[in-house]
């Protein structure tokens, strides 16, 4: 069983946490041995507030770099301190790139991974000669040219039910790499001084690993001219990882909200 993936106790209530971060400074979501991560600063916040080993289970496993403004997890307590107010406690625990902004009690059976949802991440690329320092940790640097009406043309290929082996890591353990994706939106922002940025938005029902960055990657060599839009439809009917672009940078990426089947919606 992967670490994380624990049973949930059956005693006491099940609490949601809708997390907030700046991923730079961290080896990712997923409890790791060799460095901090979100989830362990979460589990040591949570189990210094309750005075007993708490562990929480994410919806979504961020890479080391990536991140978020909608990230969710949930754990289990027996505790009388309201489900509201958890998140204020463990603010006043947690470092300053880290920021629980709201917390719930959700049914015993609730599970962010085992019911219907829908996640949106969005990348950000820095067009201009010249990165801004304030950018520097959140766009991915592009200082020559791009045709941002070719590389729409790419990711419309891509909207639809599809197997995106082609755009997944190798080596990924997964039972299927057929995935949904809902829309990809690019976005020119031209109000930045000395350039302007391109926003890239992808919704869908889940990813494979490194399937957004590889994405965009992959949509960057259509906008240098190097690939035709054509080429997209070939990549998903190669299924190969060696067929797709690069994988882009972490640090442009930010999982920017997660919409539950039967519930209002979250916005960031």
């Amino acid at each position: 069983m992967p670490e994380g993936d624990f049973e949930m106790s059956n005693n006491g209530k099940r609490i949601r946490l809708w997390v907030s971060y700046d991923g730079t400074n961290y080896h990712g979501w997923q409890v790791q041995n060799n460095g901090i991560t979100i989830e362990s600063e979460l589990n040591r916040a949570l189990t210094e507030l309750y005075r007993q080993e708490i562990k929480v289970i994410g919806a979504s496993r961020t890479d080391a770099g990536v991140h978020a403004l909608g990230n969710v997890a949930i754990f289990d307590v027996n505790s009388p301190i309201p489900a509201e107010k958890v998140c204020y406690a463990l603010n006043a625990r947690l470092p300053e790139d880290i920021r629980v902004t709201r917390s719930e009690e959700v049914p015993r059976d609730w599970h962010p991974r085992k019911c219907e949802s829908r996640k949106t991440y969005e990348y950000r690329i820095y067009l201009g000669e010249i990165l801004p320092p304030v950018k520097r940790l959140y766009c991915h640097h592009v200082y020559r040219p791009l045709d941002v009406e070719a590389m729409q043309r790419a990711a419309a290929i891509l909207v639809g039910e599809h197997d995106f082996k082609s755009f997944c890591q190798e080596n990924a353990q997964v039972e299927s790499t057929v995935r949904t994706i809902y829309s990809i939106e690019l976005t020119r922002q031209g109000n930045v001084p000395g350039g302007e940025e391109l926003a890239i938005r992808v919704t869908g029902g889940g990813f494979l690993y490194n399937m957004v960055r590889i994405i965009v990657g992959t949509l960057l060599e259509v906008g240098f001219g190097r690939w035709t839009p054509e080429n997209v439809r070939r990549i998903l009917e190669a299924k190969d990882r060696s067929a797709a672009g690069p994988t882009a940078p972490a640090k442009g990426l930010t999982l920017i909200q997660y919409e539950f089947a039967g519930e209002e919606r979250k916005t960031e």
